[in-house]
């Protein structure tokens, strides 16, 4: 039962906190203004109000393979998954041709976003034959075609003899010079190999390769140079430069990852501990493949075993290989037969989730060759901007202009609230530009100038609501309670469903229709906090002014203009005379149909007493 006491709600309350809200909202873009070069005082702009950088990839594939529509969708929507997840809203990537990928980013992305797109190598799970200090290591070689090493005295026995350099496979089989001149093998013990682990796998050619390889150098950091040969073996480069590898062959691919997320490690009791780790979950090939290869590795040294004896064997890690760089290399203790594992380490949030991304999205099925990368101008310009906002502006101007001419002086308070909305707009905009990486597309301007008419139609509601309670005769006070209590039914009704409709465009759509639907579901959001924390609290405190508690005829609540005082037609061929039933208790609440019928027949009752007094003293 509604209370038409309101001095004792403090309509301050609401209005402070919406306050302090845009308060904290400015302050927090003035901050980030005046520290980060990320932040700025205006939203940022969309590729086709502002411009970008475009990319076209080229599909590649061995043999001049044909290239399938499916195959192309995948890696699209592998490379706009790796461009959300750095934050660049409003990108366009589209097929061409087929064959290519154009790849539009707005503004001016940074070089890490560009590698995200440039990236075409596909992720390779290959299991570690040997691990090194990421320096090269200097060998002496001999004159007359002898190499030798200093640390090692059986090298210098092993001086070529006529035969092997008639042999090749002898010949292949020579020492370099180094530590790892005992694991050479020929090419024929390469080709009998019995599984991706065998040591024998590593011949002259791979020695000599690791050997030169230096990871302190940032050119051996780049990554690409296409996607290694699945069936070799690899020499590379930790993704930090702090290790190099020989790699035996591919065992499991990127393309078997079914999701992958980083979270806390928790016990089998349940308990959370503080340690990050990366969850996998493989597709049903991948389980099978994971399980053959955990199988064989889980029987390798660990690597605290493994380095003391290094060239003995292989020890019981995988490495995780994206665009020829080692993203991870853990070590296997168990077979997995679910399909499920998780890697943990040193980890911290950041880096767990980072894994976690290159997890779900380094696989592409497709090799991809960067064709052009050129700066476009806007599709739209600045001048498609301006009349957007003019736009805004004259819905702004009418919206205001109706609600004075409806509502007299109450319509300046319409004016306030969308001003208030613009601003809380305005400042949410700017903050997820710097925040987020949003950018505002004119088919984003679209949807914040359909939300002046969503806000102006839940003034009307609300607006309305007072005045029916007014022509029933409540007081100013009474009116605004009961009529908010039942108008912000109707307001958090009609904006859930543009909400719920705005969420169901942004997930199903893509391009500047997602830029639609996120300005829209952001000002229905908006316009409710608008009505709760400053249109109705507003409205409490003008009723308190003699100007609206009386009903001036410029107030919107003139008694004459509403009809209070004359009978109005309520529906349904009913016409109701002013007064002529008591609707409201004593107490301000109203009535229910039998105290309604009651009063009715008090009232006619003393009517019919009133009537036979007078009759009496005419017949006297």
């Amino acid at each position: 039962m509604a209370s038409t006491n309101t001095r004792g709600r403090a309509p301050w309350r609401p209005l402070i906190t919406l306050l302090v809200i845009l308060a904290a909202g400015a302050g927090a873009l003035f901050a980030g203004v005046t520290t980060s070069s990320e932040a700025q005082w205006t939203p940022k702009l969309a590729l086709d109000l502002e411009g970008g950088t475009q990319i076209i990839l080229q599909a590649v594939t061995a043999n001049n393979e044909a290239v399938s529509a499916e195959d192309i969708s995948q890696a699209i929507a592998i490379i706009r998954q790796r461009v959300d997840s750095s934050g660049v809203a409003e990108a366009e990537i589209t097929s061409q041709g087929g064959r290519n990928i154009v790849v539009a980013l707005p503004g001016n992305p940074s070089e890490e976003t560009l590698a995200l797109v440039r990236e075409s190598a596909q992720m390779q799970f290959r299991p570690v034959l040997y691990m090194g200090d990421p320096a090269p290591i200097e060998v002496e070689t001999p004159a007359d075609g002898e190499t030798t090493n200093d640390t090692d005295d059986a090298s210098d026995a092993q001086e070529p003899t006529a035969d092997a350099q008639q042999d090749p496979a002898a010949e292949s089989a020579e020492p370099v010079g180094g530590p790892l001149d005992e694991l050479i093998s020929d090419d024929a013990e390469a080709a009998e190999a019995e599984n991706p682990s065998d040591l024998a796998q590593i011949t002259r050619d791979v020695v000599e390769e690791f050997y030169a390889l230096d990871c302190t150098s940032p050119d051996s950091l780049t990554g690409g140079g296409g996607v290694a040969d699945p069936n070799a073996v690899l020499v590379t480069c930790s993704e930090e430069g702090d290790t190099k590898y020989i790699l035996g062959p591919m065992e499991i691919s990127g393309n078997d990852i079914a999701q992958a997320s980083s979270g806390l490690k928790q016990l089998q009791g349940g308990a959370m501990t503080n340690d990050w780790i990366v969850n996998i979950a493989f597709n049903s090939q991948g389980t099978r493949d994971f399980e053959t290869v955990t199988s064989r590795l889980s029987q390798l040294p660990e690597y605290e075993q493994w380095i003391y004896a290094p060239t003995s064997s292989a020890p019981n890690m995988f490495a995780i290989v994206l665009d020829n760089l080692v993203l991870s290399s853990p070590g296997v203790t168990e077979v997995f037969r679910t399909g499920e594992a998780f890697i943990e380490g040193t980890f911290t949030n950041e880096s767990a989730n980072k894994l976690a991304n290159q997890l779900s999205f380094g696989a592409l099925p497709l090799t991809f060759e960067v064709q052009s990368e050129e700066t476009i101008s806007a599709t739209l310009g600045s001048e498609q901007l301006q009349k957007g906002i003019l736009a805004g502006l004259i819905g702004l101007i009418l919206v205001g202009v109706y609600s004075l001419v409806q509502y007299r002086v109450l319509g300046t308070l319409t004016i306030a609230s969308l001003v208030i909305a613009a601003v809380a707009t305005y400042l949410a905009l700017a903050l997820l530009s710097w925040v987020q990486g949003y950018r505002l597309s004119l088919a984003g301007v679209a949807g914040i100038i359909v939300a002046i008419g969503i806000t102006a139609d839940s003034f009307i509601v609300y607006f309305e609501r007072i005045r029916d309670e007014l022509r029933e005769g409540r007081s100013l006070d009474g009116a605004i309670e009961v009529g908010w209590d039942r108008a912000k039914r109707t307001i958090i009704a009609s904006d859930a469903v543009n909400f719920i409709a705005a969420v169901v465009l942004y997930f199903l759509a893509v391009g500047g229709v997602r830029g639609f639907a996120f300005t829209l579901g952001l000002t229905t959001l908006i316009d409710l906090i608008v009505v709760f924390f400053f249109t109705h609290p507003v409205l409490q405190l003008l009723a308190r002014t003699r100007f609206f508690r009386n009903g001036h005829k410029l107030s919107g609540f003139n008694p004459e203009s509403l009809g209070v005082d004359r009978p109005r037609y309520v529906g349904r061929g009913k016409v109701a005379t002013a007064q002529s039933t008591p609707m409201f208790n004593d107490d301000g609440t109203r009535m229910t149909i039998a105290q309604r019928k009651a009063a009715q027949r008090s009232k006619e009752q003393t009517e019919q007493v009133s009537s036979q007094s007078t009759t009496r003293k005419d017949g006297e």
